[in-house]
């Protein structure tokens, strides 16, 4: 780990582009090709002018000159072409592969590091920061390279004529390159305070637009509005005072660099009018130092891209070297479905400090076992732990007798459905979200567990049956009839063990008792784990496990609580008070009707 951070920015993306070196190669000799011959013409020109000086009057011998130019105008146009078709191939290619990685890694960390992370960040960095590559996979290597190699041949043959001629032609970039330093001196720092801003921009958008429907129907449009409005105005007058602060070094640099007949002519004017020049070499120096500063300027061009790869290249290599959850190739062998928790600690960070504290439990496969205890105490993370979401940080959890950090994922998550509250539905038909359950599953199979979760009717009612779009969240869909949908998905999967994290916490009364129907042929047979907010719903639990503060209060049937755990028994309490507060109501309702 320490040689991957001691790694420049430069060397880490070409190892991300491992795979296409030959074509990057490849592009890189065909550009040089490209700038050789445009250079031609120049050469071509020189040799006219000398040819004209000596007395030259057959147009015959002037000939080859001609074609040599239309040959090297033509060759620069073939070359560069070739060289731009195979870069650009190569680096779609790499930026394609790398996004895969970043898509396949993300589903191994672990998923508190996901949720602590702004979801416009991970949108920045996998759609942004990657695109930012391109320009120099497939421009940088090969053009830059190109551009420079041929105007230091042409500098060598400058002074191979003349040294004297060869030192002038070179003030005005010299020159240049000292005044376009100051304003290289900042750009790294400007561009990470640019990333920052444009961060803070994408965050208020995602935030913006996913709370659009609290923002409204609490009349907060104003003041949310202005948040995302800063922040967009934020990031553009960062750019506004960074080209403000930068424009004169750079427009300086293109105005003095290009200016080499500034130096050329006083300076070989007067070597000539001594006789240590001639002037058939002073003319071909002329047209020579012409050629020179264009591929250079050019090249300038890629400078701001070099600058920012430090910066593109550390985002997303925070992400592919990010902690994983190591988990085994091999198949572990499962003693059964029962699940053993010893002395189980978790902290999501430095920051939040310890979350769960000393959990020992034992949950028995075909039981009903239910999570119960304040807002806050860690019923949610016991939960996730279980499913392998994140690895505890103290004791273990055991799943067939065989600890869940060595049962590889893929077998892990077939012992195990998730359904919670917030199941989230794809922008594809209802047919293929129930099938993520079971990709192997067929039509009928998909159509059999939404009718069994109570599903079949509101679907086949919709103008395209299964085959009509959920849209992005589930967003055409009610949320009951997303929750419906994604306990069918649970129920496809048809595992052994089915944890239920507050899955009829947001839903209305009617849908409610639809959902627990759906719940009921879900689990049936299973070993089920259950948070619930309603402790009716759990009072033939084979199991009530009472968590505060990270530790358990209190575990048994509801009997046994009721008479040895005070937190559960001032739970009941409340709860039935709830009832019966919510019975009056309806029945003053009633009356008043």
């Amino acid at each position: 780990m320490e040689q991957e951070k001691k790694r420049s920015p430069y060397q880490m993306l070409w190892e991300w582009a491992r795979a296409y070196h030959g074509s990057f190669y490849a592009a890189v000799i065909f550009a040089v090709l490209g700038v050789v011959c445009s250079m031609i013409p120049y050469f071509c020109a020189a040799g006219i002018i000398k040819l004209l000086l000596e007395g030259c009057e057959e147009i015959e011998k002037l000939l080859p000159y001609f074609g040599g130019m239309l040959g090297g105008y033509a060759g620069k146009v073939i070359f560069s072409c070739i060289s731009t078709g195979i870069s650009h191939r190569a680096t779609y290619a790499t930026l394609q592969d790398l996004r895969k990685q970043l898509i396949a890694k993300l589903s191994r960390v672990p998923m508190g590091t996901i949720l602590e992370t702004p979801s416009g960040q991970y949108k920045t960095t996998i759609v942004d920061r990657v695109e930012g590559m391109e320009p120099t996979l497939a421009h940088l290597l090969p053009e830059m390279t190109a551009n420079v190699l041929v105007p230091l041949v042409i500098a060598v043959y400058i002074f191979v004529l003349d040294w004297r001629m060869g030192l002038a032609s070179l003030v005005t970039l010299v020159i240049g390159m000292v005044v376009a330093g100051q304003s290289g001196k900042t750009y790294a720092v400007r561009w990470e305070g640019a990333v920052k801003t444009g961060k803070r921009m994408a965050d208020a958008i995602v935030e913006y637009v996913g709370g659009i429907q609290v923002v409204k129907a609490f009349s907060q449009s104003a003041g949310s509005y202005r948040r995302y409005a800063d922040a967009v105005n934020d990031n553009a007058q960062y750019y506004v005072d960074w080209m403000h602060d930068n424009q004169k070094y750079m427009a300086s640099m293109q105005s003095i660099v290009p200016a080499v007949l500034v130096t050329i002519l006083p300076v070989g004017t007067g070597l000539w009018g001594t006789g240590s020049l001639s002037a058939a070499e002073f003319f071909t120096i002329i047209i020579l130092s012409l050629g020179l500063t264009g591929p250079l300027m050019a090249a300038m061009t890629f400078v701001d891209d070099l600058a920012v790869v430090g910066t593109n290249v550390g985002e997303i290599a925070a992400i592919l070297e990010a902690d994983e959850l190591e988990r085994p190739k091999e198949i572990a062998e499962l003693k059964g479905n029962g699940i053993e928790l010893h002395q189980v600690e978790f902290s999501y960070g430095e920051k939040t400090g310890e979350v769960l504290h000393g959990i020992n439990l034992s949950i028995q496969p075909g039981t009903v076992n239910a999570l119960v205890g304040p807002s806050g105490s860690g019923k949610s993370t016991l939960a996730k732990l279980i499913a392998g979401f994140w690895n505890v940080t103290g004791g273990s959890i055991t799943l067939g007798g065989t600890d869940i950090r060595k049962i590889p994922f893929e077998q892990l998550n077939g012992q195990i459905a998730y359904v919670s509250q917030e199941n989230y539905l794809f922008d594809r038909s209802i047919r293929d979200n129930i099938r993520m359950g079971n990709p192997n599953a067929t039509d009928e199979e998909v159509e059999e567990a939404a009718r069994q979760s109570g599903c079949d009717s509101f679907i086949r009612a919709l103008d395209n049956g299964y085959d009509t779009v959920a849209g992005g969240g589930g967003g055409h869909l009610s949320g009951g009839e997303k929750q419906r949908i994604s306990i069918a998905r649970a129920m496809l999967k048809n595992a052994p063990i089915v944890i239920l994290d507050e899955a009829t916490a947001s839903v209305d009364p009617e849908n409610e008792a639809q959902i627990q129907k759906a719940l009921s042929a879900l689990t049936a047979g299973k070993t089920l784990i259950v948070i619930a907010h309603r402790l009716s719903t759990i009072v033939d639990a084979d199991q009530i496990i009472v968590i505060e503060n990270g530790c358990v209060a209190g575990c048994g049937k509801q009997e046994e609580l009721l008479a040895d755990c005070p937190l559960y028994a001032n739970m009941w309490k409340a709860h039935q008070e709830s009832k019966d507060r919510m019975g009056e109501e309806e029945q003053k309702d009633a009356s008043n009707n």
